[in-house]
């Protein structure tokens, strides 16, 4: 029993890098592409409310309606990302038996489990690295924010990556994976004020948002943009971490009893 457990933690510090470094090496041929399409969803929301809508709204919270929202869109296509990436790519290789393939090795499940979120966090750091470029080119937040969000950004795509990982441990196919992105992601797009402020929703949304990953990473990093302090800023980072660590464990136990039984 004490082995079985063993090989759902990581054998080391360091042997996770090979899977993120294979990864790395099969997405340089596609980088152009993915980038691209990493940045094509959370831009239309930015653009297409901001403009359109932020015209009606004026200012939200002190601050024009497109610059709240840029806030919103980079920790949402933070989060969207490192899901995509676990849901989808990360799927693909454990039912193509890639995983298996690496499990002869000296490395462990766990080690496979954390190289595969480290390389989704990754995704999800250049994904939301663009928008926040993109905003700051356009002068809806300063230069200076940059180095506060950029760490914010990489802590919240290793979040809804471990969270991914246990949906992919349970999943038993693709098809399954739109409930997902259907009943979780879209109403915590909308819950967490990504869009528009939490307080603009009735008591019991607002408490419910309180305790979604999301809720958590907008808090730190709207405040940076806008230039603004932060508040709990512990709680919200404390938060993320346990976003990242309770899942990995549950995600590596479900696995192993799924790959190895």
């Amino acid at each position: 029993m004490g082995e079985g457990y063993a090989t759902t933690l990581p054998a080391n510090a360091w042997n996770w890098i090979a899977v993120w470094r294979r990864n790395f090496l099969a997405w340089k041929k596609v980088a152009l592409a993915s980038i691209l399409g990493n940045l094509a969803d959370p831009m239309i929301y930015l653009f297409g409310l901001g403009f359109g809508l932020g015209i009606m709204v004026g200012r939200v919270d002190g601050a024009p309606y497109i610059a709240f929202l840029t806030g919103g869109m980079v920790a949402a296509s933070s989060m969207t990302s490192a899901t995509f990436e676990t849901i989808y790519a990360a799927f693909a290789r454990m039912q193509s038996h890639r995983w298996e393939a690496i499990l002869y090795t000296q490395m462990t499940l766990g080690d496979v489990v954390l190289g595969e979120l480290a390389w989704a966090a990754t995704k999800a750091f250049l994904a939301g690295t663009g928008i926040l470029i993109v905003a700051t080119m356009l002068g809806y937040t300063a230069w200076t924010s940059i180095p506060c969000v950029l760490p914010v950004i990489a802590l919240t795509g290793f979040a809804f990556a471990s969270v991914a990982m246990v949906v992919v441990a349970l999943a038993p196919s693709y098809d399954y994976f739109i409930f997902y992105q259907t009943l979780v992601l879209t109403p915590m797009l909308f819950l967490c004020g990504a869009v528009f402020p939490v307080a603009q929703l009735p008591g019991g949304f607002q408490e419910m948002a309180h305790f979604l990953p999301l809720a958590h990473a907008i808090d730190l990093i709207r405040p940076a943009m806008l230039g603004r302090p932060a508040e709990s800023v512990g709680l919200h980072v404390g938060a993320l971490c346990l976003y990242a660590a309770l899942p990995f464990f549950l995600s590596a136990t479900l696995l192993r009893r799924r790959l190895m039984p």
